[in-house]
């Protein structure tokens, strides 16, 4: 996606920073309003778990749509879409409308937030250098998810109602969206590649026919899910579980997010040494030994140490192997397979934290850490399903777990 004139490219990446801050904090601030959603519509935690049951069909639909419609339309058409989507979700939320209105329209926030995910993913993948600045967009996601959480909590302490979040939310989407219709180009270099060299064909589905691709959706999926139901539930354990202070527990949350930008940040230059395949071994394993310091050490300090532990450990892995694929495939495929890989990712932001609650009304909320480190060793199945997909040397597409 080339600048538009007078539209720097620094302009445009700065733009595209700006909204992953808007999508961390939307994201990252529901967890905090969890408990008052709950208790403005009197329903359990299985029940309110049905928004990211939701925002799971939002995401499915973006993950196939993602691609064709970029192909179509261009990034700068793709995005506004989304932020529309995202604007429009976000007004009817505030009007607290019936609990079943709200479950409906999480499916277009969801929708919403996959396609400016999957969009600025694929736009940044296609600049000099993606993988550091695909670290550095991801890490302006963690800089949004940890400010959500304050954002939140600040609201709720102040006794301001839960809802009026989401206005603050409103106006930073209102400027990205006049960003993206003034800076951002109508199409993108990855649109005339597909027109140019194999328009004849579909993308999608020869994206759809890799193996590679399907594992590490999967792997995409239980990643995101695990980082999002800790992120989002981690407050509710903290307060009702462990009986902390709320201001204290939203400091935490806040801690967890700080832990997972600083990961992005730190952490991508050092993959470059060890390689992708022992950097995301040793990010799995941090991830465990911070969710058991949460769980087998029932101290503030521990818990502390531990969540931002494990947000350090799971930092680098989703934009490192976004990277990754955007330089293995070709480029006529590059638009549809971020697309679904980070659509499809993001279905478990929506799925697993629905999966989560609905055990914490079964069970009680101890049972998140169990959950999270169940989550955390079916992705080192699917890494490890990955490397051996990798030994194959399947010739028509390079795969995307080589060191």
């Amino acid at each position: 996606m080339p600048p538009v004139r007078g539209a720097p490219l620094k302009l445009q990446i700065g733009l595209a920073f700006l909204a992953f801050i808007l999508i961390g904090a939307a994201e990252a601030g529901l967890g905090v309003l969890i408990p008052s959603l709950r208790g403005h519509y009197g329903v359990d935690k299985a029940t309110v778990s049905f928004i990211f049951l939701a925002g799971t069909c939002g995401y499915l639909l973006a993950a196939f749509s993602s691609g064709p419609i970029t192909e179509k339309l261009g990034h700068k058409t793709f995005l506004m879409l989304g932020v529309c989507l995202f604007i429009f979700g976000a007004v009817i939320v505030i009007l607290t409308p019936p609990f079943p209105v709200v479950v409906g329209v999480w499916l277009l926030i969801g929708c919403g937030i996959a396609m400016i995910d999957a969009g600025l993913n694929s736009y940044v993948a296609e600049l000099p250098r993606p993988t550091k600045l695909l670290n550095y967009l991801h890490a302006f996601y963690g800089i949004g998810a940890l400010t959500g959480p304050l954002v939140a909590s600040t609201i709720l302490v102040l006794n301001i109602s839960w809802n009026l979040t989401y206005l603050v939310w409103i106006t930073v989407a209102l400027i990205v969206l006049a960003g993206f219709a003034i800076l951002y180009d109508s199409r993108s270099k990855a649109h005339h590649e597909v027109t140019g060299s194999e328009g004849r064909g579909s993308p999608l589905g020869s994206v759809l026919k890799m193996r590679a691709i399907w594992l590490t959706a999967f792997f995409l999926i239980f990643y995101v899910g695990t980082e999002v139901s800790l992120g989002n539930w981690g407050y509710s354990y903290l307060t009702e579980e462990r009986r902390e202070v709320p201001l204290l527990s939203g400091w935490f949350i806040t801690g967890y997010w700080l832990g997972l930008t600083l990961g992005r940040l730190t952490l991508a230059n050092l993959a470059e040494r060890l390689g992708n395949k022992r950097l995301v071994q040793l990010c799995l394993v941090g991830t465990v030994v911070g969710v058991l310091l949460i769980w087998l050490l029932p101290f503030t300090l521990a818990s502390a140490i531990g969540l931002i532990l494990a947000g350090f450990s799971l930092g680098p892995i989703f934009p490192t192997i976004i990277a990754i694929i955007s330089e293995e495939v070709p480029a006529s495929l590059r638009s549809s397979a971020i697309g679904f890989l980070v659509s499809g990712g993001s279905m478990g932001a929506a799925f697993l934290p629905w999966l989560a609650g609905n055990l914490a009304e079964q069970f009680g909320l101890w049972s998140l850490m169990p959950y999270i480190i169940f989550t955390t060793v079916i992705m080192l199945g699917f890494w490890l399903a990955l490397q051996a997909q990798s030994h194959k040397k399947d010739p028509t597409v390079k795969h995307p777990v080589e060191s």
